[in-house]
């Protein structure tokens, strides 16, 4: 592993292809739990691309966040800013649409560092709570979001190959309650 510093910085257009690998790597390795079949391979292909990515760094309501140590993309996080759940009565919210780590990188603290900039990214927005969902398998991600005081408000579903994939909705106040 490089050694140096850890930056937490918003996501450029060049970022776009250590983005999507990134992304590809973490979500294969934390979902595809029986190895690769072809709706998982699909899935992935067509969800994970470098133009997606682009299409996400050029778009306004979305915030994308990334670590890294010597300019190699580690971690990264999308929000998608003004995305409301019925789970929140919160007048503003967000969505943490993907936080994910590179394995390698796990329990070294960066997940918390990206949350702390999120949090802070959404406060001086006056954005008052964020919200993500969690599939109930990822017993890791589910500790992870508790100890950051995220709340467990409900059940929402991922649908992949016609099979439902049940998800907690967490939820976290960023500013009281008005």
């Amino acid at each position: 592993m490089n050694a140096g510093p850890i930056l937490i910085r918003r996501a450029e257009p060049r970022d776009a292809d250590p983005l999507a690998v990134l992304a590809m790597q973490v979500w294969v390795h934390n979902y595809a739990k029986s190895g690769i079949h072809p709706t998982i391979a699909r899935y992935v292909l067509d969800t994970f691309t470098p133009a997606r990515f682009a299409a996400l760094l050029h778009d306004r309501e979305m915030l994308v966040l990334l670590a890294e140590r010597g300019r190699h993309v580690i971690a990264m996080t999308v929000v998608a800013l003004g995305r409301r759940t019925e789970h929140c009565d919160a007048m503003t919210q967000a969505e943490i649409d993907r936080l994910y780590v590179q394995e390698a990188f796990c329990n070294a603290g960066i997940g918390a560092q990206l949350i702390a900039a999120i949090h802070g990214e959404l406060e001086a927005r006056h954005i008052d709570a964020v919200w993500l969902e969690v599939w109930i398998e990822n017993e890791r991600a589910l500790h992870f979001y508790a100890r950051h005081a995220y709340d467990d408000v409900g059940t929402a579903y991922f649908e992949l190959d016609g099979k439902q994939q049940e998800n907690r909705v967490l939820v976290k106040r960023i500013r009281p309650a008005r």
